[in-house]
């Protein structure tokens, strides 16, 4: 079905096209476009590689000084830059820019919106054209991937996209259209192809200059991995548990439907919530069993010591109350403040059941690791005791929906170790070790 739709779109593509070119007049015109259109379509971010969508930009341009008609042929020649990738994702790139195109000509056409000079006389109309196109543009390209991720990955693919791609560039968008329409006027007043150095050359260096933020953010990023895994090579068992717990975490963020800053800030400190472990001596996250009162004091110290790790960095300003508190039980029972419900910061009670779903599936040296459904039953049965019930709801939904990545190649439990429970299980009882349905039956 895949292949179907993508080979249905490039067929409509191949039709417009066809259509368009039949209709084109001013053909230097038209080639000195495309060639703009090819440089937009080339620039790409330096650290991200990914393309920088000018051509967008451009598109509008082209609406106003050439026609609609001449807008499909500059879409088609813009699409023929693309990132390295299979042939049927080229295919259809290419496809879905020439059909955007395509309809964004349609609503430009049917609006009457003016073409060449008569544009000094009718700014009105080409402001109401030109949105409109803008709009249809993005609209027709949206329905397109939609119908492709759904055929690929299922709806809740769909529903990201919609929320964490379209939502958030609608009003850029927007923009776009009220900068193609300057390129335009600057165009057709007498510039002509210099008109795209003009509009497009401050938009090329404000995302360069986005893309040394990004660099310095994903750098952050690497160095804050690196860390946790020095931390977590002290003992194999827990080797790769904060990755996964900043996944986790970003899979129930993106479930709750969390604004990007927000499920940035929150898988940032999934990812760091036990950073302060590094304090905490070998011998004791490596002990089997029952610690005594001075090993549970250093252990318990390890949010604290995590915060004052991270205080000093600016952008993890909103992962320092998760990473205190993401030890705290619903019922008040949790440390180190004894918060209880709604007290307790939101990004630790989201943490705090990530962080035990991931311990119960990891194997330990004192038990193999237990199946995901067996977990979720438990988290279930410690709703309103240890976990925030509605977020245990909601994590339960998203995991049955789209599975886990359990922890992989790890040690064999150790035959020598005769004990059930650590201190490293679902939570840490006032005495060490689990407690809740995660402990199973008492020690004989």
């Amino acid at each position: 079905m895949l292949r179907s739709a993508v080979a249905g779109t490039a067929v409509i593509a191949l039709v417009a096209l066809g259509l368009a070119i039949s209709e084109t007049q001013n053909p230097l015109v038209v080639a000195g476009l495309c060639l703009v259109a090819l440089v937009a379509s080339s620039l790409r971010s330096v650290h991200t590689q990914r393309q920088i969508e000018l051509v967008s930009v451009v598109l509008v341009a082209v609406y106003v000084i050439a026609g609609p008609a001449a807008a499909v042929i500059v879409a088609a020649a813009g699409s023929l830059v693309q990132a390295p990738a299979p042939a049927i994702k080229r295919i259809f790139n290419s496809a879905q820019r020439v059909v955007s195109a395509a309809g964004a000509a349609i609503a430009y056409a049917a609006l009457d919106g003016p073409v060449g000079e008569e544009v000094f006389a009718r700014v009105p109309d080409a402001l109401i054209a030109t949105t409109a196109a803008s709009v249809a543009l993005q609209l027709v390209n949206a329905v397109l991937v939609s119908m492709v991720l759904s055929l690929e990955r299922g709806p809740n693919a769909v529903k990201e996209f919609l929320r964490h791609v379209v939502r958030t560039t609608a009003l850029p968008v927007l923009g776009y259209g009220l900068l193609g329409l300057s390129m335009a006027v600057v165009w057709i007043g007498g510039l002509s192809i210099f008109a795209g150095v003009l509009i497009l050359g401050p938009l090329v260096v404000a995302r360069w200059a986005l893309s040394q933020y990004e660099a310095e953010r994903l750098a952050q990023a690497a160095t804050m991995r690196a860390f946790i895994q020095v931390i977590e090579a002290k003992d194999l068992y827990t080797r790769g548990h904060s990755e996964r717990v900043s996944e986790g975490v970003g899979m129930l963020g993106r479930q709750l439907g969390l604004n990007q800053d927000r499920q940035s800030a929150l898988e940032h400190a999934g990812l760091l919530h036990d950073v302060g472990k590094v304090g905490v001596p070998t011998s004791i996250i490596r002990k089997p069993g029952r610690l005594d009162d001075a090993e549970m004091d250093a252990i318990r110290l390890h949010p604290a010591r995590g915060v004052e790790l991270i205080g000093n960095i600016p952008f993890l300003e909103e992962v320092k109350s998760a990473v205190l508190h993401h030890h705290e039980k619903y019922d008040g029972t949790g440390y180190p403040a004894g918060l209880a419900g709604e007290n307790i910061p939101y990004f630790a009670r989201i943490i705090g059941i990530v962080d035990a779903f991931d311990c119960l599936t990891s194997t330990r040296s004192y038990r193999p690791a237990r199946g995901v459904e067996e977990t979720l039953e438990i988290l279930l049965q410690d709703r309103y005791t240890h976990f925030d019930p509605q977020l245990v709801d909601s994590f339960v939904q998203v995991i049955r929906q789209r599975g886990w990545n359990a922890a992989a190649d790890q040690p064999a439990p150790d035959a020598n170790v005769e004990v059930s429970i650590d201190h490293d299980d679902l939570s840490l009882g006032s005495g060490g070790g689990a407690s809740g349905s995660a402990a199973g039956p008492a020690d004989g």
